[in-house]
């Protein structure tokens, strides 16, 4: 997709920051803001919040300001590089430090998109850095790396709640010339299949409900329709365009191996996703989903195994005109290949 420029995205790194500061003297910041509607205010402040707590993750000393922002009883229901740390446990390995930064020491997070709605934040940030000390098992190999990952937070009265993490492992271990470290035990911990979230037609039919004056709720329809048995023609514009795949590495893979056109969607032919919450804002919409399915036919020439797959996935929607008009993808390629035990397909 086509986000915004990096400066751009400082802009509003900068917006949310004053935000933040209520009143103090940051550089950039304008000392006359003017009315906002509370709703929007409060949706700025939580924006605020989650952005100060990804600068912190960046900072030598951060975990002051990490620990003034997280609420007592904070939860983390799924970390950024789930993969590999928890095929990591146990093992003996160095400690990749606080937020990667022993491994990564000159991490820096680039970011790509905020979105909010009610008390949930979403980020979208590029994870870049050098590798230089071991990272979950993988010897320093001192690369540099650039992935994307994305973040869903909840924000209640100035703390962080809960976050929810998907980094792309998989376009780490491409980027590093690395494979999945093996365990001294010979196991492989491999993501469950939990059967969480909503039937798409079951969240299609409380949204078809409404209400649907704000433009926000029409778009959020749109994307639902997205999933659902029967999407309705002429919801996309005519130069829609679909800018990331969200098994981006494997459709690679694939088109390298002559195999491009064996989709998820024709690999699941019982293909139902299930979809956890949408945030809308302005002319943006995300959708966080599971594709669920059970693997019956060839998947980027990998053979079918019978086996059911439950993966997530981010998808991001702009509008223009009440019209879809981009599309990008952003899904767990790392615990498909765990749950089908095709790793070495990105290795």
């Amino acid at each position: 997709m086509t986000f915004e420029s990096h400066d751009s995205g400082r802009r509003r790194f900068t917006a949310g920051m004053c935000a933040l500061a209520a009143g103090a003297f940051l550089p950039g910041c304008a000392t006359n803001q003017g009315a906002r509607g509370t709703q929007s205010s409060q949706l700025e402040r939580n924006k605020a919040v989650a952005l100060r707590f990804k600068q912190a993750q960046g900072e030598k000393g951060g975990e002051t300001v990490i620990n003034q922002l997280l609420a007592p009883g904070y939860r983390r229901s799924r970390a950024g590089m789930e993969h590999l740390a928890r095929n990591a446990e146990g093992q003996g390995h160095p400690s990749a430090g606080p937020d990667l930064r022993t491994a990564i020491p000159d991490r820096v997070d680039v970011i790509e998109d905020v979105i909010a709605e009610g008390d949930k934040v979403g980020l979208l940030f590029r994870l870049t850095g050098t590798h230089r000390a071991n990272l979950f098992g993988i010897a320093p190999t001192g690369r540099k790396i650039d992935i994307y990952e994305a973040a869903i937070l909840r924000v209640v009265d100035g703390r962080i709640v809960e976050g929810w993490f998907m980094a792309d492992e998989a376009g780490l271990l491409k980027q590093l010339g690395a494979k999945l470290p093996a365990r001294a035990d010979g196991k492989l911990f491999v993501p469950a299949v939990t059967n969480a979230g909503e039937d798409p037609d079951v969240v299609l039919r409380r949204l078809e409900r409404g209400p649907l004056a704000e433009r926000q709720d029409r778009q959020r329809l749109i994307v639902a329709q997205s999933k659902g048995a029967a999407p309705p023609a002429g919801v996309r514009s005519v130069d829609y365009r679909q800018s990331r795949q969200g098994f981006q590495h494997l459709r690679d893979y694939g088109n390298a191996h002559g195999v491009g056109k064996e989709t998820p969607t024709l690999a699941l032919p019982d293909r139902r996703d299930l979809i956890d919450t949408f945030l809308a804002e302005g002319d943006t919409v995300w959708m966080q989903f599971k594709i669920a399915g059970t693997h019956k036919a060839n998947l980027y020439g990998f053979p079918a195994t019978g086996r059911r797959i439950e993966i997530p996935e981010i998808g991001i929607a702009r509008f223009a005109d009440g019209k879809w008009k981009e599309g990008w993808y952003f899904g767990d390629e790392l615990g498909l290949m765990l749950q089908l035990g095709a790793v070495h397909m990105l290795g």
